[in-house]
């Protein structure tokens, strides 16, 4: 594995900030310029087939503030690497959807949460926050209760009417097929 690094750090020369090894796990840090180049080299010549993840981390008291985490692997899981870049709070990030499909979600995340931006997105819209939200829940000044909001309680307003509803069960059937939800007047 300290091979991939030492392969990464003698392509990329400057722009490898730094690399760190704990506990069997090697994590490389480029800069963000270089982020998108040095991730494609880790899929086309290193063989990383899998994004396992994208995530992002707030230092606010840092600059720059974020930090972007990609989680690379082989699928036989052979092979795990992370790499890391700094992300100041007025910069955008290189989009990886064209390396990895699955990056679409991911990045995502990563903008309704914390607010960093993708740069060639296809989809680049809010995905667990409804559109218009003004916060970024997972940044470090977002408060624990959350803040208040004018959206009304809809979801938790009492119990949801199932009798009479479209659905029927049959939590005493014989087996779980039996049981599964299903239209009224199906058998």
């Amino acid at each position: 594995m300290s091979e991939h690094v030492s392969r990464i750090e003698s392509k990329f020369g400057d722009q490898v900030i730094g690399s760190k090894e704990f506990r069997g796990e090697h994590t490389v840090i480029v800069a963000l310029d270089a982020l998108h180049e040095v991730l494609a080299f880790c899929r086309d010549e290193l063989g990383y087939n899998f994004l396992i993840d994208i995530s992002s981390v707030d230092h606010e008291t840092v600059h720059p503030r974020f930090e972007m985490v990609y989680e690379l692997a082989y699928v036989d899981n052979s092979h795990h690497l992370r790499v890391k870049a700094p992300v100041a709070e007025d910069e955008q990030v290189e989009s990886v959807v064209d390396l990895w499909k699955t990056a679409d979600w991911h990045e995502r995340e990563v903008y309704d949460m914390m607010g960093i931006k993708f740069l060639n997105h296809p989809n680049l819209k809010r995905i667990l926050m409804w559109e218009g939200y003004p916060y970024f829940p997972l940044r470090k000044e977002f408060p624990l209760a959350g803040k208040p909001t004018e959206m009304p309680d809809v979801a938790t307003t009492g119990v949801a009417p199932m009798e009479g509803g479209p659905f029927v069960t049959s939590s005493c059937a014989k087996s779980t097929v039996a049981g599964e939800p299903r239209a009224k007047g199906e058998s």
